[in-house]
């Protein structure tokens, strides 16, 4: 066995720590919206990276500056909106636009965020394999201590094949992904509630006299995120995680997702899980500015782009995304592969309506204007959704 550093220089070992170090300091449903009691919840989806959720140089006055980001995040803070989810990204998907290459890194851009807001909850995304759980643990509970318990952590396997060998590593084959975020992801659990120090010893991970201080600001845990929808992705979630990010082509479909996602958390693994969708919102006074302002992202669309997620997508990166690379490649260039919502304000109402009755929980979207469109549904969609019973 081999000697530690503790052993090898007779270090006295750690006295035990303060419930102030050791315990959560609340209880998550009181600190963090995403549990809140909201019918419908709404958050943002992006607005971290160039581009947002558009393939597209259909205009735009969205840009990736940290003031732009920050009064983004402001404005949907004081609209009440429940959570911001950006996009991990370490590369751009090249054509035109190099598709959400200029991005901020999500772990501290959730941590510039959380300070700069007051009440929604901010999500870090994170590409587990790009990131050590030692580490991802320690970032998360810094910007839940940041955030007073908003802190959510959307996790990625690693999809993109150029980006993890930027790492200097292969990707991994699609269900070993899953099997070391497992893996992954026990450690952090550990590193966020075990008291005391303790060892891993498993099929990825191999360490020592493992501790972490101070425990995150929510217990049990903060949330977790997860948007995988293949075999795998899906019993990674019902096992896991508090919300299941989905996205699919009808309503019918969604309603069976939903239905065996839950079925699945409750009767297998006797847990709770929400589900939540994400897309492209295109809201305008009437029906016809809507349609032609979604066409002019498409017909103004980097096919280029799109082109090359499609063909990673395709190439069996993702499972998540088969059915889009098959019958919906427009949908990559209006929303990242996601589910468009598309009219007026009452229409936007009225779809909310249809996902939430078929079981998603809330949806996070983007906008082709984040900042400005976000005026526009505060003033108009948001009263209807409260009328319609959605918000409160």
């Amino acid at each position: 066995m081999t000697v530690t550093a503790n052993e090898r220089l007779g270090l006295a070992p750690t006295d035990p720590r303060p419930a102030s170090e050791t315990r959560p300091a609340a209880d998550r449903t009181t600190t963090n919206p995403l549990f809140g009691d909201q019918k419908m919840k709404l958050g943002l989806f992006g607005t971290n990276t160039s581009y947002g959720l558009i393939m597209s140089h259909a205009p735009s006055g969205f840009e990736i500056t940290w003031e732009h980001t920050k009064e983004i995040a402001q404005r949907a803070d004081r609209l009440g909106f429940d959570v911001l989810v950006p996009v991990a990204r370490w590369k751009g998907f090249g054509g035109s636009t190099n598709f959400n290459g200029n991005c901020f890194e999500t772990y501290t851009w959730a941590a510039g965020v959380a300070e700069a807001t007051e009440r929604i909850a901010v999500a870090a995304t994170s590409h587990l394999p790009t990131m050590h759980p030692i580490v991802a643990a320690k970032q998360a509970t810094t910007v839940d201590r940041i955030s007073g318990g908003r802190f959510a952590l959307n996790m990625v396997m690693g999809w993109v094949p150029p980006e993890m060998e930027m790492f200097g590593s292969e990707q991994r084959e699609h269900d070993e992904r899953y099997a070391y975020g497992q893996e992954w992801l026990d450690f952090v659990n550990r590193l966020w509630t075990e008291e005391g120090t303790f060892a891993i010893h498993s099929k990825y991970f191999d360490a020592e006299l493992l501790e972490a201080y101070p425990k995150p600001h929510q217990g049990p845990r903060p949330a977790l995120i997860n948007a995988g929808n293949s075999p795998s992705g899906i019993e990674f979630s019902a096992r896991n995680v508090d919300f299941n990010f989905a996205s699919l082509d009808t309503l019918d479909n969604i309603k069976a997702y939903t239905t065996a996602l839950k079925d699945k958390a409750r009767t297998e693994y006797q847990r709770t899980i929400h589900a939540m969708t994400y897309g492209l919102v295109v809201c305008r006074d009437t029906e016809a500015e809507a349609k032609r302002a979604f066409q002019q992202v498409v017909d103004e669309g980097d096919w280029g782009a799109a082109g090359n997620v499609i063909k990673i997508a395709g190439s069996g990166a993702s499972q998540s995304f088969d059915h889009a690379v098959k019958a919906m490649q427009e949908r990559f260039i209006a929303g990242w592969g996601g589910y468009p919502i598309v009219g007026t304000p009452e229409q936007v109402t009225e779809e909310l309506g249809r996902l939430n009755e078929a079981g998603m929980e809330g949806m996070i979207f983007g906008l082709i204007d984040y900042n400005e469109e976000l005026k526009y549904f505060g003033e108009k969609v948001m009263p209807l959704l409260k009328e319609a019973g959605l918000r409160h």
